[in-house]
C-alpha cells in the first residue's frame, strides 16, 4: 500500500511576489495605467466629444470605473511589491490600513451603447479586467494561505483518513 508523505502545502502566493513572474505582472500592471492615463488625457478626450449624448454618459461611467479599478489593482501590486522588498511584512500587509479592496464593479452598460463606445476604451476595459481578475486570484490564493497557516488545528487529508480506514478494515486482526 502507497504510504502518502504529510508535508505542509507550498505557499504560492507568498512566493509569488518575490519571483519573475510577479515583477513581469507588476510592470504589465503599471504600464496599463500609463496608456490607460494617456489615452484618456489625449485621444480618449477627443473621442468622447464626438459621442452621441447618451454613449458620452456610457463613456464617462466606463472610464471612472476603468480608473477606479487601475487605481485598485495598482495599489495592490505596490503593497505587494513592499512585501517583496522588505518593506513591510506580510502581517503588516494583511492589516485594514494597507489591505486593497478589489471590487467587482460590472454593472453592465446597456450592449447598444457599449458597442459604440471607442475601440481603445473598450480595448483598455477589456484590458484591466483581465489583470484584475489575475489580481484577485491571487489575493484569494494569499487570504486561503494565511487561513490555513493560522488555522487552530491541522486539516485532515480526506484521502489520507479513508486509506488508513482501509487499512484498519483488511489488517489481519490480533486474535
Amino acid at each position: 500500500m502507497v504510504d502518502f508523505v504529510r508535508s505542509p502545502a507550498v505557499p504560492f502566493g507568498r512566493n509569488f511576489v518575490s519571483s519573475d513572474a510577479f515583477r513581469a505582472m507588476f510592470r504589465e500592471g503599471m504600464l496599463l495605467v500609463e496608456d490607460t492615463a494617456a489615452y484618456l488625457d489625449g485621444p480618449g478626450r477627443d473621442e468622447s466629444r464626438a459621442l452621441p449624448r447618451d454613449v458620452a454618459l456610457a463613456y464617462a461611467t466606463e472610464s471612472m470605473r476603468l480608473t477606479t479599478r487601475l487605481m485598485q489593482i495598482a495599489s495592490w501590486l505596490l503593497v505587494q511589491r513592499a512585501v517583496a522588498e522588505g518593506e513591510i511584512t506580510p502581517d503588516q500587509a494583511r492589516t485594514e490600513k494597507n489591505r486593497v479592496k478589489i471590487a467587482d464593479m460590472n454593472t453592465p452598460t446597456p450592449s447598444t451603447a457599449m458597442d459604440m463606445l471607442p475601440l481603445r476604451l473598450r480595448e483598455l476595459m477589456d484590458a484591466s479586467q483581465r489583470m484584475q481578475a489575475r489580481v484577485m486570484h491571487l489575493e484569494n490564493m494569499v487570504i486561503a494561505e494565511n487561513e490555513t497557516s493560522t488555522s487552530p488545528a491541522p486539516v485532515s487529508n480526506a484521502v489520507v483518513s479513508q486509506l488508513d480506514r482501509l487499512k484498519a478494515a483488511f489488517a489481519p486482526s490480533a486474535a
